[in-house]
């Protein structure tokens, strides 16, 4: 993750309140309508990246991550927690970037590099104790 200029609470606030919609209009796009958010158990790395628990409207939960990252989506079982999720869309791009690495297809090579470089942030995130409130 590229390092960002600080921030003050209310520019932290915005970015946030910008994540939500782009979690929302990418959820919007896979087929999936936004009903709530389990606020409480999201986590925001402001100015990185945001990790969601939606519900859609017909009462599933997805983890949705957004940021200086692509944009995914899990369903609510692959982790049991923000933290978990991390690291499971961390898993989950290394398992995809592998993939892509095999089309020959330039466009989706680069594509692979881009999502390397963002699972080993994510997985580097889930390893720092301090962020979790663990000590």
């Amino acid at each position: 993750m590229t390092q960002k200029k600080e921030m003050t609470a209310e520019e932290q606030q915005q970015w946030v309140r910008e994540q939500y919609q782009v979690a929302t209009k990418y959820l919007a796009t896979q087929g999936l309508v936004t009903d709530s958010v389990v606020v409480e158990e999201s986590l925001y790395l402001v100015p990185y990246f945001s990790v969601w628990k939606l519900k859609v409207l017909d009462g599933s939960y997805f983890w949705v991550i957004c940021g200086d990252l692509p944009s995914d989506h899990n369903v609510i079982d692959a982790a049991p927690n923000a933290r978990e999720a991390v690291r499971h869309f961390s898993f989950k791009w290394q398992m995809q970037a592998e993939n892509l690495l095999k089309t020959g297809d330039k466009e989706q090579e680069d594509f692979a590099k881009l999502l390397i470089g963002r699972a080993e942030g994510l997985y580097d995130m889930y390893q720092k104790e301090e962020l979790w409130g663990i000590k």
